[in-house]
This record gives structure tokens, C-alpha cells and sequence, in this order.
């Protein structure tokens, strides 16, 4: 599982989102973006669909879980 909290595109709150990783300043999952990648869609697609979400935090979003596979 990914650390999250080193990314600072992202934020957690016990009583928003039932607790989920969301996209700094907006109720939009994290993993939403990563579902979408997985049934094709782009990431222009996505920031399309989801209007909360900037670049520079998808991009930052996708480094981060990136850096993660990435051995030491």
C-alpha cells in the first residue's frame, strides 16, 4: 500500500469521504483517477470529468505512486 501522506497533492479526513484519500481541496477520490486510467481513459479525460482536480495534482499523483515501484 502507498504512503500517502508524503504527497502533498492529497488529503485525509475521518469525516469527509468516509475517510479516503482525496485530491487537496476537493471530495474527489484519489483512486478515482486511477480507476479511470485503468478502463482507458486519459488524463485530459479525467481533469474533463473532474473539474476539482489540477494537473499539476494528477501529475503529482501519479509521480508519487511512480516513486513507489521504483527500487530502493
Amino acid at each position: 500500500m502507498l504512503d500517502w501522506q508524503s504527497c502533498p497533492a492529497v488529503e485525509r479526513a475521518a469525516d469527509r469521504v468516509s475517510g479516503a484519500w482525496v485530491f487537496k481541496g476537493t471530495r474527489i477520490p484519489v483512486r478515482a483517477l486511477f480507476e479511470n486510467l485503468e478502463e482507458g481513459a486519459s488524463v485530459d479525460d479525467f481533469l474533463k470529468w473532474f473539474p476539482g482536480v489540477t494537473r499539476d495534482q494528477a501529475i503529482a499523483v501519479l509521480a508519487h505512486a511512480e516513486r513507489s515501484l521504483t527500487p530502493v
